[in-house]
Parts: C-alpha cells; sequence; structure tokens
C-alpha cells in the first residue's frame, strides 16, 4: 500500500485527485488538508444540509463529491484520509476503518468504530466516511478532526431541513476534536507526520 500526501489545499483538486487513483491500478492511502470548504454527499440537497448565507459571508465554497454519506466541514485543523483498493467480494462489508482506527489506538487515542462507520472517542464522533466503488476498485474516504474549528463546523453545517426533499438526510453527531488527546502532537504537520508513520508500520504488518 502506497502512502500519499497531496500538498494542495483545494478541495476540488483533491477530490479529482482521489478519482484519478480510483481510476487507476494502485493501491493507495492519500492524506490531505483542505482550506476552509464544505463537501456535500453525492444524493444529498445542499440547501438543507448547509446555511448557504454564512458561508457565504464566511467565503467557504460548497463542494459536491462523488461518493454517498453526510455533509462534512474541513479546515486546516482536519486530516482528509482516502483510502483506494482493490474490491473483493462484498467490497462494502469491508471493515475499511480499520487503519485508521489501528493507527489511533498506534498514538494512544482509544478509537473505536461505530456503526455508520464513524469513528468515536469518549462517545464523541472524530471521523465520519463515505465510500463508492467503481468495478473492481473501492474509495473509501473520510475526515479527522484533529484542531478543526467546531463552531464555524456547527455553523456552515446548519441548513433547513424541510428543504431536503428525496435529498439524503446527514445524521448529526457530537463531535470532538484529537489534539486534547494528542499532548505529544501540537500541530497538524507533527500530526501528519505521525498518521503517516503509523499507517506504514499498520501496512508492513499486513
Amino acid at each position: 500500500m502506497k502512502i500519499l500526501f497531496s500538498d494542495s489545499r483545494a478541495a476540488e483538486q483533491n477530490l479529482t485527485l482521489e478519482q484519478q487513483l480510483l481510476g487507476g491500478s494502485e493501491e493507495v492511502v492519500l492524506l490531505y488538508v483542505n482550506d476552509p470548504v464544505v463537501v456535500v454527499g453525492r444524493n444529498q440537497t445542499i440547501e438543507a444540509e448547509v446555511d448557504c448565507n454564512y458561508c457565504r459571508a464566511h467565503n467557504i465554497p460548497v463542494v459536491r463529491r462523488l461518493s454517498g454519506g453526510g455533509t462534512v466541514y474541513h479546515d486546516g485543523g482536519n486530516l482528509n484520509y482516502a483510502i483506494i483498493c482493490n474490491s473483493y467480494e462484498r467490497p462494502l462489508d469491508r471493515d475499511y476503518t480499520e487503519p485508521i482506527v489501528w493507527t489511533l489506538q498506534h498514538l494512544g487515542v482509544a478509537a473505536s468504530t461505530g456503526s455508520r462507520g464513524e469513528i468515536l472517542v469518549n462517545d464523541a464522533k472524530i471521523s465520519g466516511s463515505a465510500s463508492m466503488v467503481r468495478r473492481d476498485r473501492v474509495l473509501f474516504h473520510g475526515t479527522l478532526l484533529f484542531d478543526a474549528d467546531l463552531e464555524v463546523l456547527d455553523a456552515a453545517l446548519h441548513g433547513d431541513i424541510t428543504l431536503a426533499h428525496k435529498g439524503v438526510k446527514s445524521v448529526h453527531s457530537k463531535v470532538a476534536n484529537l489534539k486534547p488527546l494528542l499532548h505529544s502532537i501540537p500541530d497538524m504537520t507533527t500530526f501528519v507526520n505521525a498518521v503517516i508513520s503509523a499507517l506504514t508500520k499498520y501496512y508492513s504488518q499486513q
């Protein structure tokens, strides 16, 4: 498994890179950090999920990804991961969170996987995820809240649910950052390096 880190902080570029890697043949873990952005699931109604007025006022773009799942907020305190691999029989029954949970546990965080594929610490959500299958390839991607601005996250993801109509509704959960639990990791750069090191160890054992 190859581990890559994207230097781009533009959400549309990183989402495009995910699709390019999905269309290839290599098995890859892609990591990246975006500038502030709201990313909406494929089958969601933007106005039902997002406070568009707030986002416009704060220059937060809204983009749509090709996978399903709920709406998420990214900023410089959020590390995104994408696991891109060859599919197996019943590919979406596989626990793709395992390497991420292992990584967090290796860093000393008591992380576990929830019923919807989210990652939890002390009953708070620190990672949401979504997936898609394309022929014989799988993309499983998610967030890791390290030091995200949770006030902005809450404000941005506050749409008018009455406008959802047939769109898929996000499941709202209590969220938390990882930084208070990682006393030896003061910033995102250190966190990225620690995650890369732990993932490298995880995949070397597979």
